[in-house]
């Protein structure tokens, strides 16, 4: 089987299983750029290489935001240069989307790009068993709640396993059908499925606003579990928050070959009575966990402050755990 650096880098293709899996591993490594030092901590902003502005940083933002409403064309403006400037000479490659109820801005960068979703698809796991419930009319059980918590909260590999399984392969690609998420494409094992961050923010709506696929007990229960994330794994998308929103947040972490670049991932639905707005990030090339942590916040604290002027009451960046660094889990074995 054939890989070229330039397409595959660019779209990387799902098909890792069999006798391809090792052209997978070499193409993988030929993507990754060469890694940069460890970041520091994730105070510090980041700067581009050498401290000088290269041609392509004096030009337009990459970051595209757009506003409905032309009221906040200015605020959408600030938005693209503010997280370009973020992102400016950082290693890691970025898939990001916003999109805010209030002000009605959606921003992106490389939105349809595909990122290996380790742990992010749990959420996509526990939607589409929430969906399947309730075509058969079923409530959950109590060993399903107890897999969901363990699944979502503390990231179990081995639930999201058991409830892969429960779902099947056919019921997972029923839910995304449902769902419009056509780019996401799952993988034989669910680590290794292919996101896109235009996809998880479609995942993320349904979880926030009444729709057909999944009804408000369904909703509020995922919404309540992502709540509840524990302290070591609520970093990302949460820095900057203010503490006035409520906070849903579900990441995913992985080196990818397992002595390659890392895969950090991290959603998150900010919620209050009078608003909702969104974030996914999916990065990979990452020469550290900490590397990709750093990236992304960098750029969520920049979202959350112009979403929220005023507000001094935030989520501070994340303090390293002595967990991070530990791969969020095994590639699973392949199943049938």
């Amino acid at each position: 089987m054939r890989f070229i650096r330039h397409s595959y880098c660019g779209r990387r293709n799902h098909a890792l299983a069999g006798s391809a899996a090792l052209s997978v591993l070499v193409a993988l490594a030929l993507c990754a750029a060469p890694a940069a030092g460890a970041a520091g901590t994730a105070s510090q902003p980041p700067a581009g290489p050498g401290g000088t502005l290269s041609a392509p940083d004096l030009a337009a933002p990459r970051v595209r935001c757009v506003a409905q409403d032309h009221d906040y064309d200015k605020l959408a403006t600030k938005m693209a240069h503010d997280i370009d400037d973020r992102l400016r000479g950082r290693a890691s490659t970025v898939g990001l989307e916003e999109t805010d109820g209030r002000t009605k801005i959606t921003c992106q960068y490389q939105a349809t790009r595909h990122f290996i979703a380790a742990s992010a698809i749990k959420v996509t796991i526990l939607a589409a068993l929430l969906r399947k419930l309730q075509e058969e009319h079923k409530p959950l059980s109590e060993a399903q709640k107890r897999l969901a918590w363990l699944m979502i909260t503390q990231s179990s590999n081995s639930a999201a396993t058991a409830l892969w399984n429960q779902v099947g392969h056919r019921g997972m690609q029923h839910f995304l059908d449902l769902a419009g998420m056509r780019q996401t494409e799952l993988s034989y094992a669910w680590g290794l499925t292919l996101l896109t961050a235009h996809d998880e923010i479609l995942l993320l709506k349904l979880l926030t606003a009444a729709n057909k696929v999944l009804n408000q007990p369904s909703r509020i229960y995922a919404r309540y579990l992502m709540a509840r994330v524990i302290p070591s794994q609520r970093w990302g998308v949460p820095a900057g928050a203010p503490r006035s929103v409520k906070v849903h947040v579900k990441n995913g972490w992985l080196p990818y070959p397992p002595d390659g670049p890392w895969e950090i991932n991290s959603i998150g639905a900010f919620t209050s009575p009078h608003r909702v707005y969104l974030m996914a990030f999916l990065t990979y090339g990452n020469p550290s966990m900490v590397y990709g942590i750093d990236t992304i916040e960098y750029a969520a604290e920049v979202i959350h402050r112009d979403l929220n002027p005023g507000e001094h009451d935030v989520i501070p960046p994340s303090a390293p755990f002595p967990s991070w660094g530990i791969p969020d889990e095994p590639v699973n074995p392949r199943t049938r």
